[in-house]
């Protein structure tokens, strides 16, 4: 099934400040969904600066759509309005190098069933889609009409194609969107799976509350996610954040992306395993969290040259973006202090004093953060009331 979107209305124009409109509403009674609050149309004019005749047009325009619901309020407290449950549902996929995860939300971005599953390495990404459909299509059960799909890929993304084959074999130069939208028969918003974890810890984790923040992610793959001024940061072609591939030693081993030395070669699950294959052989990573909790010096050593390096590349970061947090996860977070203590080191060791205790947390999503902003991503692109 084919996809067409509707044609973007002008900048300035009478849809385009409506529709504009009707996202402040809804990011408003999403904000409030995740205090499990249900505001009224005063409190949202309030909250979305809009006039309450504009937010009354609006309610009513959403209810009639049968996007939102409006219940009455107690005492002399007005209507409440809340995103219906009888709106549909979106999906968001989190795509990594041997994982999917899958899962299925409101429109407010509130995950209501996920899966994960191991795959292949060698998964190309028409199995890879073919695999996510079917487990969409248990989970999704009677709660559809599914109405939009957010997708994450640990690469660079560039107009909804990977533009690195050494990074994500299997999936550059696909035009993922349109490769998407025809197994999944809704519109698909592709983006990096850093920056949907940044977009779900900024929105549900231990973001919220900081402007400016960065999330990175630490799996087989090392990529960060940058929130300036309460938005996403893609950087002119849609890169920014790839410290993975910073170099800390130009000496260093080879990395995957052909150059030396890169932070990904210190401090990947992959490379960390490499380095105790000879006292831990066939250890998985939690094999290796276990044996360093339990006092094992090679692994213990292992996580902290790991956090080390962390902390080495974040004082970059940290010195050019001043962000008030910065939140680590994917898999590597499991090893919780074992590796975030050393980044703290790190970090002190080379940022500048005025930004050298900026605070290093666990994710407060843990490995689910890119699935739950790739739901984000779909529920806050879905397409509202048309003219």
């Amino acid at each position: 099934m084919s996809v067409t979107r509707p044609p973007a209305s002008a900048p300035g124009s009478t849809s385009s400040l409506k529709a504009a409109n009707q996202h402040r509403v809804l990011d408003a009674l999403r904000d409030a969904q995740v205090e499990d609050d249900a505001p009224t149309q005063a409190e949202l004019a309030r909250v979305t600066g809009l006039a309450p005749a504009t937010v009354s047009n609006i309610v009513r325009e959403l209810a009639a759509a049968g996007l939102v619901d409006t219940v009455p309020g107690s005492g002399r407290r007005g209507s409440a309005v809340r995103l219906s449950s009888r709106a549909g549902v979106v999906a968001g996929i989190d795509f990594g190098h041997s994982h999917v995860g899958v899962a299925v939300g409101d429109l407010g971005g509130r995950v209501l069933a996920e899966e994960r599953a191991r795959t292949p390495d060698t998964l190309g990404h028409e199995q890879a889609l073919a695999l996510a459909s079917s487990i969409l299509t248990r989970l999704l059960d009677e709660r559809g009409p599914l109405r939009h799909v957010g997708l994450g890929l640990p690469a660079p993304v560039k107009n909804n194609v990977v533009r690195s084959a050494a990074i994500f074999p299997g999936w550059d130069e696909v035009d993922t969107s349109s490769a998407a939208e025809a197994v999944f028969g809704v519109p698909v918003d592709v983006e990096n799976d850093a920056n949907l974890g940044a977009l779900a810890e900024h929105r549900q984790g231990n973001g919220r509350g900081h402007s400016t923040s960065v999330f990175v992610k630490i799996a087989s793959g090392v990529g960060a996610g940058i929130i300036v001024d309460d938005k996403l940061f893609h950087g002119a072609d849609g890169t920014a954040g790839e410290i993975g591939h910073l170099t800390i030693n130009e000496q260093g081993p080879m990395c995957r992306c052909g150059s030396r030395g890169c932070l990904e070669t210190y401090t990947s699950s992959e490379h960390i395993l490499r380095l105790v294959a000879t006292t831990l052989p066939d250890a998985t990573l939690q094999d290796l969290v276990t044996e360093a909790t339990s006092g094992n010096v090679s692994a213990q050593r292992a996580l902290e040259d790991a956090g080390l390096h962390l902390g080495w590349a974040l004082a970059s970061l940290v010195n050019l973006l001043n962000p008030s947090i910065v939140i680590v996860g994917g898999e590597m977070v499991s090893a919780g202090d074992l590796l975030l203590e050393p980044a703290r080191t790190g970090l002190r060791r080379h940022a500048l004093d005025a930004v050298a205790q900026t605070p290093i947390v666990a994710s407060g999503l843990g490995q689910r953060a890119s699935m739950v902003g790739a739901v984000l991503l779909a529920a806050e692109r879905t397409e509202l009331v048309s003219d």
